[in-house]
């Protein structure tokens, strides 16, 4: 008897934190662990693959890049502990898809409703650069989870590398011709193919990009109020451009 999706996706959970494939990755997660920030001395890092996080039945979906080396990589949850998933969490919290605004701990009592989020690679990557070889060895646990994540119908991808990522697997199963057609926008909408979730790009919320206000928190909340629009919507999609197009 095929476990339940919800039994599959803890299982597929299990064997990324379990996961070695990567040496470079390992070792730099690893050294970090042990080398820990001076705020985090008292910690005990993760240090290993950082498993997905979310509502098993959501239909929001969002593809983040890789764990921060002292955020996810220190709490075992994404976009946990740092300033990226303090700009997150807390635009998930004001539209409705996380119970709290801030995501500090793994047992910090948050919980996403309606939402999952995920990530083309599991493991803190040197200068948050993961090289083309470590997406690939990652990507079957990605290609699982999309499997198995049944209810999803709209995708935030946060930056271009999340979008490519996830355009690679269409690709690679013919559900698209060319990755070329959907060009990384913040605010872009695109639909891959009959059927499938819909496309709502975003600028992934790194330091560098809330700092420099070219992301904003009102433009990452104005990203899920779309989301959910969209979600709740039947109308039939359209590909529409309603930013200006710009690399992540």
């Amino acid at each position: 008897m095929r476990p339940s999706p919800a039994s599959a996706l803890k299982l597929l959970n299990q064997r990324v934190i379990d996961c070695r494939l990567c040496p470079r990755l390992v070792a730099h997660r690893e050294q970090i662990a042990r080398d820990k920030r001076r705020a985090y001395l008292n910690w005990t890092y993760w240090g290993r693959p950082v498993p997905s996080f979310g509502d098993m039945a959501a239909r929001l979906l969002l593809i983040g890049l890789a764990p921060g080396a002292h955020g996810a990589n220190r709490t075992g949850r994404m976009f946990t502990g740092d300033r990226s998933g303090d700009f997150l969490y807390r635009a998930l919290f004001e539209t409705g898809f996380a119970s709290q605004p801030q995501s500090v701990a793994k047992d910090d009592g948050l919980t996403l409703t309606d939402a999952y989020i995920t990530a083309p690679v599991r493991c803190a990557p040197p200068d948050n650069k993961p090289q083309r070889d470590e997406i690939l060895r990652c990507r079957p646990y990605f290609e699982q989870e999309l499997a198995l994540l049944r209810n999803v119908k709209v995708i935030v991808p946060l930056g271009g590398i999340a979008l490519d990522a996830y355009l690679c697997i269409l690709q690679d199963k013919n559900l698209i011709a060319s990755r070329s057609a959907f060009r990384f926008g913040h605010g872009v909408e695109f639909e891959t193919h009959t059927g499938g979730p819909r496309l709502l790009c975003c600028y992934h919320p790194s330091q560098q990009n809330t700092s420099t206000g070219r992301l904003t928190a009102r433009m990452l909340t104005e990203i899920f109020e779309r989301a959910r629009a969209m979600i709740e919507s039947s109308q039939t999609p359209v590909r529409t451009h309603l930013a200006h197009h710009d690399r992540p």
